[in-house]
């Protein structure tokens, strides 16, 4: 608004965040910010209605995921604020922009324990960015520049801002805050003609990606230069999009359970080039794969946030840039005409093709290839979810992701998270086909948010792979405590009824003949639609069963 008028500080924020480009916004309803659901009723801003904190969330994570720019969710005080850790975790992890705007007690109530009263910057001050508390209505403006910014510069990550629910109400005379371009770091001229030098001079270097602020330009930049510099690249967990699995390059992704013959790749390089990652606990298979601090190996590690170069692994050369910036800048870097890696980079390739070309069989009637041949037959923009746990273990090692902004899965180990994500993607991309995974233990983490799907007519496929347990959990027990089996056993419902209780479609596949009939009529279907896959609890992982774990550690 450019004439200065009285507004509430509900209305100031509304107009804040359309100043910012906001459309849309996820939240349970709440008493302590009503003011704010008024003024949102009267904008262009949408609320989308969920279910349980946690699920709104992570559907605002998965909104900044896709788009590069903050998801914005309300919750209320105290229960509201605590169910919605969960997605602001992930958000955390993941490098992911958001701003969780949190209910707080009136003004007057405060650091008496009033009724749902936290203390936000003690709670969320480990988790998030910044987080604050609105102390009144004029500083609204500034409170949600700040946070905008916050979330997208640097590391980008998650804000919350605690909104006394009578600061809401009170009025101020204030304009707007200015809004302009993000910040963006570029690597120094010097440090690229290092790099450049660097590069040229190896003969087995290695290319990893990962980490947040990517876009498409960008990720379309990597594969022009690994093609035009024939360089290998692999990804680290759960991003996937960042590289197209069918490019000449692509060694393959760095997660759990990854190709041994990657990994062996990984060790023996003369040369890694870390471009926009952090290398933490997963990719590095628990530290273990490169030396803490000296990484044993010259490091190049690109990187937005200040703060992690050197965080872990003293590089070689650290480079403060944006993955889109730096990529610009090596651009005009002239590569080698005959480089001695490339006959390396065919073998890596080949070498990730021969991993993950084939699904190996598994005990039981049902077979997961059927369910990843149906899943590579869909279209290149399809956007595949998944939250935690063993099974999408077959998505990560068989799918082949080859666009950018076709995944949604979380680096911090999440359970619950596919489906929320599937419903904000099909919000955000609703002429995309969705598709969500999850354990039987995942899915009823948050599956009450197909009722959201439902609610607005979302037609998303979520495949819950049952198989009556906490099949993750299972593995280490009985890695650990082999034949000791407690605590992990599930009894779970028809989860097709389940589907069909809450107005969507439900299907059942029990055997490998009844997989794609099922799933394709999920799709065609138009409505929100569970397939409710029947898994042998034998097959815990595409390499080994339980009855394997259980006998190597029993020493058979």
């Amino acid at each position: 608004m450019n004439d200065l008028v009285s507004r509430t500080g509900a209305r100031l924020l509304v107009d804040a965040l359309s100043g910012w480009g906001v459309t849309r916004s996820f939240g349970v309803p709440g008493e302590s910010y009503l003011a704010v659901l008024d003024a949102l009723r009267d904008s262009g801003i949408g609320f989308t209605v969920c279910r349980q904190e946690g699920g709104a969330a992570m559907m605002a994570e998965a909104v900044g995921k896709l788009t590069g720019r903050p998801g914005v969710c309300f919750v209320t005080r105290g229960p509201g604020a605590a169910n919605a850790m969960a997605g602001l975790h992930v958000a955390r992890q993941d490098s992911t922009p958001m701003i969780l705007f949190v209910g707080q007690v009136a003004r007057p109530f405060r650091q008496r324990e009033a009724f749902q009263e936290l203390d936000y910057g003690a709670v969320f001050g480990g988790v998030a960015k910044w987080a604050a508390e609105i102390d009144e209505a004029a500083r609204v403006p500034e409170f949600v520049a700040r946070a905008m910014r916050t979330a997208m510069q640097g590391r980008p990550g998650p804000v919350v801002l605690a909104l006394p629910e009578d600061m809401l109400t009170e009025t101020a005379t204030v304009p707007d805050a200015p809004v302009g371009p993000i910040a963006e770091p570029w690597p120094d001229p010097d440090a690229m003609a290092r790099f450049g030098r660097m590069l040229t001079e190896v003969q087995r270097p290695m290319v990893l990606l990962g980490g947040g602020g990517w876009t498409a330009e960008a990720a379309g930049a990597m594969a022009d230069l690994a093609a035009r510099w024939r360089l290998p690249v692999a990804v680290t967990f759960r991003r996937q999009m960042l590289f197209p699995a069918d490019h000449p390059g692509y060694a393959g992704d760095l997660g759990i359970g990854p190709n041994p013959a990657l990994v062996r790749r990984i060790k023996e390089a003369d040369l890694i080039l870390l471009l926009g990652g952090r290398l933490g606990e997963m990719p590095s298979q628990s530290y273990e794969l490169l030396g803490v601090p000296d990484p044993g190996v010259p490091l190049v590690h690109v990187h937005p946030g200040a703060e992690e170069l050197g965080r872990v692994y003293q590089p070689a050369l650290a480079i403060q840039a944006a993955p889109g910036a730096f990529l610009a800048a090596w651009r005009v870097l002239a590569p080698p005409a005959d480089p001695a890696w490339a006959e390396g980079t065919a073998a890596a390739h080949a070498a990730y093709r021969a991993w993950s070309d084939t699904v190996p069989p598994h005990p039981g009637a049902l077979q997961m290839a059927a369910v990843v041949d149906w899943l590579r037959a869909l279209p290149p923009e399809a956007i595949v979810c998944n939250g935690a746990g063993n099974y999408a273990g077959w998505i990560h090692r068989f799918h082949r992701f080859r666009r950018f902004g076709t995944q949604l899965a979380p680096t911090s180990g999440s359970m619950g998270y596919g489906v929320p994500a599937a419903v904000a993607a099909k919000l955000l991309r609703p002429d995309q086909p969705v598709v969500a995974f999850a354990g039987d233990g995942c899915f009823l983490m948050t599956g009450q948010e197909f009722a959201t799907a439902v609610q607005y007519d979302l037609p998303i496929v979520v495949v819950v792979v049952d198989n009556g347990m906490y099949g993750t959990i299972r593995m280490h027990q009985e890695r650990e405590h082999p034949g000791r089996v407690f605590g992990t056993d599930l009894r779970n419902p028809d989860f097709a009824a389940y589907a069909r209780a809450f107005g969507g479609e439900g299907f059942t596949a029990t055997t490998t003949a009844e997989v794609r009939p099922a799933l394709n009529a999920a799709l065609a279907c138009g409505r929100p639609a569970i397939v409710h896959l029947r898994l042998d609890p034998d097959a815990i992982t595409p390499a080994t069963t339980l009855t394997a774990i259980r006998a190597k550690a029993l020493g058979g």
